[in-house]
């Protein structure tokens, strides 16, 4: 119900905050109870400030408690990142080492896991290569500059001065310690931290397409 909401409101970045809650739950409880191990690596792939954890935790808990829903909450968080696949595939790299947390390095997924990983994969239209980098844990393909302004929302035709003045206005507003003083809620500050990164990651290739 909050993610059909959150979509409906057009909140891009808190549906993908909520379905990278509901998800996880999901996936860890599909083939057995949830083990301490995968909510380890759950909190070891999020910054949730210890102030939300528990709005976190019980979301986390309302998401476990039924598993044969979770291809809805794939199949809209694809849709709405059609044309922006790099968070989607951030979010099967957190879901493997979920799914991985309490297997040695051989050992095969198991069963349930594996099919419920490759629905979300093919329902997030996800190519062969991001399933492979995310299954061993490499990092997404480098961002294109096109890309990168587009993340930004500016035009490759601003200056560097107004790009610098542009990046450091995003900062102001998704930085998850301004968010969290304002009472922000955990969700939104977990949506705002991966907001963060993919400008800062943006912020870093128009640096250095630009000699600066």
């Amino acid at each position: 119900m909050a993610a059909k909401l959150a979509a409906a409101l057009g909140k891009k970045e808190q549906l993908y905050g909520l379905s990278c809650v509901i998800l996880s739950a999901k996936l860890a409880k599909c083939d057995a109870p949830v083990n301490r191990r995968e909510i380890n690596a759950f909190k070891s792939r999020f910054r949730v400030p210890d102030e939300n954890m528990r709005e976190v935790g019980r979301l986390f808990d309302m998401a476990r408690q039924r598993t044969d829903d979770y291809e809805a909450f794939a199949r809209e968080l694809g849709q709405v990142y059609a044309t922006d696949k790099r968070p989607l595939e951030d979010l099967m790299g957190i879901l493997f080492t979920i799914a991985r947390a309490d297997l040695a390095a051989d050992d095969p997924l198991a069963p349930e896991e594996e099919r419920f990983l490759k629905r979300v994969h093919a329902l997030f239209g996800l190519s062969r290569g991001a399933w492979e980098r995310a299954a061993h844990g490499r990092s997404t393909p480098a961002m294109a500059e096109d890309d990168a302004y587009t993340v930004m929302g500016a035009s490759p035709d601003l200056s560097n001065e107004e790009l610098r003045a542009l990046r450091k206005k995003l900062v102001r507003q998704y930085h998850p310690d301004i968010l969290l003083a304002r009472k922000a809620s955990a969700v939104e500050i977990e949506a705002a931290s991966v907001k963060i990164s993919r400008i800062n990651a943006a912020w870093d290739i128009i640096k250095r397409d630009r000699g600066l």
